[in-house]
């Protein structure tokens, strides 16, 4: 007589995401990463989806979000949207007038937001510059927490900071939770059981030398925040990191910086389909680089949201305490001892938002809090350097040198100490004979990647 045979366990349904103001994948990469599925993906730039179709041919996609029909959109347990951060980020407006949300880039948010009151998904998970949280003195993240819990959403946020995740740069984001009618899952994504220690003596990195004996390369701990341009030198000389050689300098190569987001080594070459253009695609790798999710940061969230997916089915009802009485516990238990939640204020146009807090129901609860993990993930800038030969074209010129240190000394600025000393030593021949001649980098530098 045969056997019985064991019962079959319920095959566990597959958690998805859908992706908006995609990019080149990052958030869909950190997901993937944890177990997801990308199943649908909206993104304008053609360079970007060209990236995208590569990398995920079979997913559903959209070009723009302003014409997308809602109707078409594939059901996701996640939504992710890193939206334009033009208007909101203070390194890419002068003077620091920033447009916000009623800019026409980061305004696509409420375009956003009428697909979101269509689908309602369980999770949505945001990510932009720091900036949103003060733009427009508050008002602007007023609004989009208003707008979140209006559709039923209980809202976490926090700033974490890319170099204590595993990826050796200082990029903190804001990172916005938002939980369908569960204040209590959406704090557990972005904070840990234990409330973080804030990181002291953060400007050290950026100071503190790390040294290759082999190419001679110098460069500080922890790169500056990389951003989406040519990758060539700004205004900004003194918020950019370096690659020293004993008599030479250069700008980080599209390789470095994909490492440095945490990304594949040439994630950002496009689909075999791509046209490329005259100039070449460099100009379009560092500018997608520098606006994609840091994927290691995205990862650690992703990984929190999956674990709460898997045992949701399994955890028992609980009477549930008022929402007064439930924001209040959480304040305290993620945020700060001393925390307490508040009433929304019926007059909202300006509020002081800091780096964490919670929102649900017409409760809400902020505190400044820690940018890192309990336990960070060191990493070194030096381990994503390339230390082979790299072209010429990313060596700076005495010309190009000349005008960096005119504009550091003019503000006052300090430079990483190495770098310094280099760049004075590469000019001052050049300033004491007027000769604007080009200086090589080392000889060993030269040969084309």
């Amino acid at each position: 007589m045969a056997k019985a045979s064991a019962p079959q366990k319920k095959a566990r349904k597959a958690k998805r995401i859908n992706s908006f103001f995609a990019g080149i994948g990052g958030f869909d990469l950190a997901f993937q990463n944890q177990g997801f599925t990308p199943a649908f993906y909206c993104e304008k730039n053609d360079f970007c989806k060209s990236v995208l179709q590569r990398h995920w041919p079979d997913a559903e996609h959209a070009s723009d979000i302003c014409e997308l029909d809602a109707t078409i959109i594939p059901a996701a347990d996640v939504w992710t949207a890193g939206f334009p951060c033009q208007d909101l980020s203070l390194a890419r407006t002068p003077h620091g007038k920033r447009s916000g949300l009623k800019g026409s880039q980061s305004g696509l948010f409420f375009t956003f937001l009428e697909l979101l009151s269509a689908h309602k998904p369980k999770v949505v998970l945001l990510e932009n510059v720091s900036g949103l949280l003060n733009s427009h003195g508050g008002a602007d993240f007023n609004a989009l927490v208003g707008s979140l819990t209006g559709l039923g959403y209980a809202v976490a946020w926090r700033v974490l900071n890319a170099r204590y995740f595993g990826a050796p740069q200082s990029r903190p984001r804001v990172f916005i939770c938002a939980w369908y009618a569960s204040p209590a899952n959406a704090a557990k994504v972005l904070f840990e059981d234990e409330i973080s220690a804030k990181p002291k003596n953060e400007r050290h990195g950026f100071m503190m030398e790390s040294k290759c004996v082999e190419s001679g390369i110098s460069v500080p701990q922890v790169s500056f925040c990389i951003s989406a341009t040519s990758g060539r030198h700004t205004g900004l000389d003194w918020a950019r990191s370096y690659v020293t050689y004993p008599n030479a300098v250069r700008r980080l190569t599209p390789l470095e910086c994909e490492r440095l987001q945490g990304l594949p080594d040439n994630w950002t070459q496009p689909d075999k389909d791509y046209v490329v253009p005259i100039r070449g695609i460099e100009t379009n790798r560092y500018h997608a680089i520098g606006n994609a999710v840091c994927v290691p940061v995205v990862q650690w969230v992703a990984g929190r949201i999956s674990t709460i997916l898997d045992t949701m089915d399994k955890k028992t009802a609980t009477r549930k305490a008022s929402v007064s009485g439930q924001m209040q516990h959480l304040a305290k238990s993620f945020l700060s001892p001393s925390a307490d939640a508040c009433k929304w204020p019926v007059d909202s146009a300006e509020m002081k938002w800091q780096s964490g807090g919670i929102a649900y129901e017409g409760w809400y609860a902020t505190e400044a809090v820690s940018s890192s993990p309990l336990v960070p993930i060191a990493s070194r800038l030096m381990d994503v350097i390339e230390k082979r030969q790299v072209h010429q074209r990313y060596f700076l010129s005495p010309n190009a040198i000349q005008g960096i240190l005119r504009r550091v000394d003019k503000q006052g600025r300090k430079l990483f100490p190495p770098l310094d000393a280099v760049l004075r030593t590469i000019v001052a021949p050049v300033q004491g004979s007027n000769n604007n001649e080009v200086t090589s980098p080392p000889r060993k530098e030269r040969a084309a990647v």
